[in-house]
């Protein structure tokens, strides 16, 4: 009877102490190399070595850090706008009363970095058209509601940037919704805001 022993590697088959430190040295430097030139300008509009600038990737990671401060600084005050409050034109500030069918226009004037936000008084179900526009570059803006009686702070539609945007709102529950924008262009620009449906009052929330 032939007994057979499993064959002990030879030491030329394992990998060297060496090898396994220049692996590891090369896995490190690839991740770094990720984190600079992918994950820092996508995510956080970071880009020292100008690769993400090439690729459109700073562009997307400033869009996505502008948005979060947007919805951060909504969020203490609820009307979601910083200390420095933005122009409205004379005759369309405060609130308007609005029957189904009925439109309205609003204009908001907003200096750099200043915001505004408009909001339409609905009932749950109800519907509501728009269309706004910016007369110069594009606004960073997101569409929202909530609701005092129902103790509901912040309630998230969309979001994004651009230079114009039309849609509608159908109302998730009573209570106000509506647009929030902030200017982060260098120059001073209007936001016009034309609305038609079935909702209660329009207003510019201070």
């Amino acid at each position: 009877m032939t007994l057979f022993n499993s064959k002990i590697p030879a030491d030329v088959e394992l990998p060297s102490t060496g090898k396994l430190i220049r692996s590891t040295i090369i896995a490190i430097v690839s991740a770094i190399v990720l984190l600079v030139t992918i994950v820092m300008p996508s995510e956080y509009g970071i880009d020292p070595t100008g690769v993400g600038d090439l690729l459109g990737l700073k562009k997307m990671g400033e869009i996505k850090v502008a948005l979060e401060e947007e919805i951060a600084a909504e969020k203490p005050k609820d009307a979601g706008i910083s200390d420095a409050k933005a122009e409205v034109a004379p005759d369309q500030a405060g609130t308007q009363s609005a029957t189904n069918g009925n439109s309205h226009e609003m204009k908001v004037i907003l200096a750099p970095d200043q915001a505004a936000e408009i909001k339409l008084k609905m009932n749950k179900g109800r519907l509501a058209s728009y269309t706004w526009w910016s007369d110069k570059g594009q606004v960073n803006f997101n569409v929202h509601g909530d609701s005092e009686s129902l103790k509901i702070k912040y309630h998230p539609y969309y979001k994004g940037s651009d230079k114009r945007r039309e849609g509608s709102i159908e109302a998730a529950f009573n209570g106000y919704h509506g647009w929030f924008w902030r200017n982060r262009t260098k120059e001073q620009l209007v936001v016009t805001l034309q609305t038609q449906g079935d909702y209660l009052e329009i207003k510019r929330v201070q």
